[in-house]
This record gives C-alpha cells, structure tokens and sequence, in this order.
C-alpha cells in the first residue's frame, strides 16, 4: 500500500484529497498545513510519496520541495496546484518534482499521478515541460536582477526613468560618487556595459518603477 504525506493549508480540501486516495487504496500517513510541519511529518513517517500544495503560508511547495532535494530526498513529490506561474514552474523542474496535478482536474487524475511517480516514471503533462523550456530560456538574463540588493534595485529603477547621477543622488539623499559606485557594481552583477543597457534589461524583465516622487 502507497503510503502519502499531504500537505495543504485549506483543511476542506486536504480531507478531500486524503478521502480520494483512501478510497483508491492508498494510506495516508499524515497532514500538514505549512511546508515547514510537512518535513517534520516526512522525517517522521517516511512515506512513500508526498503531495505538496503550491500556495502555504511560509514554506509553500517548491520551498518544500526544495528542502527536500538539498538533503538528499529523492522520494516521488506531487504537486497540487489551482495555478503556477513560469518562474514556480521551472524552479520546480529543477528541483525534479515528479508530478504537477491541477486542483481543478478530476479526483481520478490525482490517483493517476500518484501510481505513476510510485511506479518510478513522471506525472506531468507534456504542455507543462514545453512551458519550462521556453521559461527556461528567457530567465537566465532576468533572474539576475534577484542578484541586486534593495538600494542597487532603487538605483537601477532610477536610471531605468532616465534620472541623472546627480538627480539620483538628491532623491536617495547619496553623493553623485557613491552612485557610480553603485552603478560599477550593478552593471558587473548584470553583466551589462552601460546606462542603456541596464535599462533595457530593465524594460526587458517588466521591471520599471513607478516614476520617483519629487
């Protein structure tokens, strides 16, 4: 008998996935409503297979997800969702999820998933992988804006409006020098050679400011 950990933060819909399953035959193990409660229980009960909600407070799937690949657990991991966007998607493909169900979808496709990952095989569907590929492709460049601290963000946001060195300054209460400083480090973590094109990748990754208040 599969035994699962489910871990979900709307109580309704964990009994519900857990009466599905119970019903197929399978043992469910232990609940939890935070990612954090679900690697306890996992420590705990070591279950054959986990199905992770996408959305919890705190440590919400992928951060549980992760957690577990970083420690060496392999174990086929499930995850539920209502919806996921690229940047959730492809972090959860790195860290080899093995399924990806729907909440919408029937009762029957979340069995489904769950024999195929015990089996040792993947549970997502083929439109979801294609999704990651082409995500995958366009957020090296972008995703190294996560590398700049807050004040790098609020510099790069500035020149993105087309502020001046010394207007920014002003506006951040900084000198005209701490700025280049500022912008030498910015240009080095985003591997970019000037003003220009720090804007663009700026405009690029959607990532322009509202303009700063006088």
């Amino acid at each position: 008998m599969t035994r699962i950990i489910i871990a979900d933060d709307h109580p309704f819909l964990c009994s519900g996935v857990k009466a599905v399953l119970s019903a197929a035959g399978m043992d469910v193990v232990a609940t939890a409503g935070d990612g954090d409660v679900a690697l306890e229980q996992i420590a705990r009960h070591d279950p054959d297979v986990v199905i992770l909600d996408v959305a919890m407070p705190g440590r919400d799937g992928i951060a549980t997800l992760s957690a577990m690949r970083e420690t060496g657990d392999q174990r086929p991991v499930i995850l539920l969702t209502a919806h996921i966007d690229d940047r959730a998607l492809v972090s959860a493909i790195k860290a080899k999820v093995d399924g990806i169900v729907f909440k919408q979808d029937d009762s029957g496709s979340l069995v489904d998933a769950v024999r195929t990952v015990a089996s040792g095989e993947r549970a997502i569907p083929a439109s979801l992988i294609e999704r990651a590929l082409d995500a995958s492709i366009a957020q090296p460049r972008f995703s190294q804006l996560e590398s700049l601290t807050r004040r790098e963000r609020e510099i790069a946001g500035a020149v993105t409006l087309g502020l001046r060195n010394r207007d920014i300054a002003d506006r951040l209460g900084m000198t005209e020098g701490s700025i280049k400083v500022y912008l030498h480090r910015i240009y080095g973590k985003l591997n970019v050679d000037n003003r220009t094109g720090l804007a663009m990748l700026m405009r690029e990754a959607g990532a322009v400011p509202a303009p700063m208040a006088v």
